[in-house]
Formats: structure tokens, sequence, C-alpha cells
């Protein structure tokens, strides 16, 4: 995949694009808003805010540097496939119960500085799923990448416990997002360098719309059976 900053700002397409990729990084971040969360806690009121302000800023610039390196790797022959891989298991996660309950393996900073390299590295350690996805929707162009991170951290941030309690609330936000992980999943590996060498540009565009309806369904199919199945265990364990 070759990264490019050519963008049309009146393209549909562009703003639909954007548009994912900030959805995606509220759904991937749930985690990430907490960590922040427990990092500023133990710092002075005045000071919380600008450990969130100065954390997400060292976040914004390390998931840029890492998501422009995954744009390369994806250019290699079979990493599309292992990514399209991987981005179909963070859909199944997504769906999955989790709880954000407090995780005392985070501890809180007592000093700015401290904070924000707490937030920073948590950032860089959790945020691998999400540079995946933003790499995948965004098809190699930096402009996209760039404002799609730009925007959405800052408003995981500041918005984070909306954030959270309208997935509580309407759980089929997420459900939507994993079939879009799916949908871009499929797209990912049928553009894989080795399949167009092996079958022709044709084929990959005959087959790019279908396998990723085919990977969106798949995703939340599964999805639903694991839950379900879960959900009858934890009935079976009780009685």
């Amino acid at each position: 995949m070759e990264g490019h900053w050519a963008v049309d700002f009146t393209s549909a397409q562009f703003w639909i694009a954007l548009g994912q990729i900030i959805w995606i990084n509220a759904l991937l971040s749930g985690d990430n808003a907490v960590v922040i969360a427990l990092a500023c806690r133990g710092l002075p009121d005045q000071q919380r805010k600008l450990g969130m302000f100065f954390g997400a800023g060292a976040a914004i610039v390390l998931r840029i540097f890492f998501t422009i390196i995954i744009v390369y790797l994806l250019g290699i022959p079979y990493l599309k496939i292992i990514g399209a891989a991987a981005l179909l298991w963070i859909a199944l996660d997504l769906v999955l119960p989790k709880d954000h309950g407090d995780d005392s393996s985070v501890k809180s900073s007592e000093t700015l500085l401290k904070a924000v390299g707490t937030i920073a590295l948590a950032d860089v350690v959790m945020s691998l799923d999400n540079v995946i996805a933003i790499a995948g929707v965004a098809n190699g162009n930096w402009t996209l990448i760039i404002l799609g991170l730009v925007i959405s951290i800052p408003m995981i941030i500041a918005g984070s416990a909306i954030i959270l309690a309208l997935i509580d609330r309407f759980p089929v936000i997420v459900w939507a997002g994993a079939a879009l992980l799916g949908f871009v999943a499929g797209e990912m590996l049928i553009s894989d360098v080795a399949i167009a060498s092996r079958f022709g540009e044709e084929f990959q565009h005959a087959w790019e719309l279908p396998l990723g309806i085919l990977f969106a369904v798949g995703v939340v199919a599964v999805g639903y059976a694991i839950v379900r199945l879960r959900k009858q265990r934890a009935v079976e364990s009780v009685h």
C-alpha cells in the first residue's frame, strides 16, 4: 500500500471514510479513556486537564507515527491478509462483554510529567487495534489518517463518559462498528498484493464488495453466537 496525501474534500467517499475512522476510534478507545482517567486521578485538580491535554497530544503524535509504519508494511505481499485476520479478531472482541471497571494495574501519577508519560505509553500499547483498523479504512491516505486521529482522540478524552454511556444504552452501536470492521477486513484481504498478482485486479474489484459484506455479516453472526453461548453457560452454572 503506497501512502499518499491527495484528497478531494468535496467527495462523499472522503467524508464517509473520515466518519468511519472517528467512529472506529470511539468504539475501540473505551479502555484508553479509562486509563487516561486513572493516570490523572492522583494529580491536583488544576493539573488534571493539563495532563489529559498533553497526554492526548503525545498519543496523537505516536499513533500517527505507528499508523504510517503500518501503511507502509501493508504494501508487502500477504501482510494485508494477516491484517484482515487481525481485524476480524478485533471485531469479535469488540462485541464480547467486557468489564470497564477500575483497573488497579494502572497507577495514578503524582506529577504532570509522569501522568503524560503513562497516558502516552498506555495508548501505544493498547492501540494496535485502532492503528490496523485506521490503516485499512484510510487505504494509505495520510490526510485521512491524520485528520481522523487529530479529531477523534481529543473527542474521546473529552467525551469518554458520554461515549461509554451511549454504548451501554445502545448496544447496536457496537454491533454496527463490528460489522464495519468486518467489512474493512474483507476489503483489506482482497486488496492484498499477492492476490492481485495471482488473480488480477478485475478479480479483486469483482469480489471487494461481496467479500466485505460476507465478512461483516459473518462477524455479527459469530459474535452473536458466542455471546448467546456464554449467557447460556452462565445460566447453567448458576443452576
